[in-house]
This record gives structure tokens, C-alpha cells and sequence, in this order.
């Protein structure tokens, strides 16, 4: 009994440490730092993106994130706000570029929540 509690304990640990990773922001602070002229990035399929996306946004697919790196610019501390369609992608976008030195990065989530919070 003794060990399933510490199981159990384990487990919540690791559960709260994985989502401890993930700094998805609130669309309406998204947009504060959007609006003060971060480089924003929409991470979703050029389809996705074609459909509808946000004014100035620049199309970079998640999964070309890491080989387009050059074009995220040489400021690691520039503001970077990447978006998809729910915030899964953003979150693998935002963590290559945090691996590749970048410090000011944002996951703001999906774009219809973002829509929805424009000011």
C-alpha cells in the first residue's frame, strides 16, 4: 500500500513538472506584446494559415521551425509570439527556439482565441 502511494505521488510530481514547461500565454496579453512589435509566427499548415490568419503574422510550420531558425533574426531576445490552431504547436515551436538561445518567446495558443481577444 505503502509503495502505491509513493507510485501515485511520483506520478502527480512528473505530471505537474511536464506541464510546468508549456508558457502558453493569455490571448489578451498575446496581444499586448504583439501590438508593441514582437515578431509573430504562425506555426499551422500553409492551408491553415491561407484560410485566415493574423495581420502581420509570417508562416513558419512548426516542423520547419528548427531548419528556418536563421529566420527568427540574431536578437535571442527579441519578443517572439508563435501560434497554431490550439497551442500544441506552438509549444514544439516555442521550445526549439528556446533550445536554440532565445529568451522572449510566447505561445499564445489557437488563432480563434486570439481572434476572439482582439482588442
Amino acid at each position: 500500500m505503502r509503495i502505491m502511494k509513493t507510485i501515485g505521488w511520483v506520478i502527480i510530481v512528473l505530471l505537474l513538472a511536464g506541464s510546468a514547461g508549456c508558457s502558453q500565454g493569455e490571448p489578451e496579453g498575446a496581444w499586448k506584446i504583439i501590438n508593441n512589435g514582437a515578431l509573430l509566427v504562425d506555426v499551422r499548415s500553409s492551408g491553415e494559415f491561407n484560410e485566415g490568419h493574423l495581420p502581420g503574422a509570417t508562416l513558419i510550420p512548426v516542423d520547419e521551425v528548427a531548419h528556418r531558425i536563421a529566420e527568427f533574426g540574431e536578437d535571442k531576445d527579441r519578443q517572439i509570439v508563435v501560434y497554431c490552431k490550439r497551442g500544441a504547436r506552438a509549444d514544439k515551436a516555442e521550445r526549439i527556439l528556446k533550445e536554440n538561445g532565445f529568451t522572449n518567446v510566447l505561445n499564445a495558443g489557437g488563432y480563434s482565441d486570439l481572434m476572439a481577444s482582439k482588442p
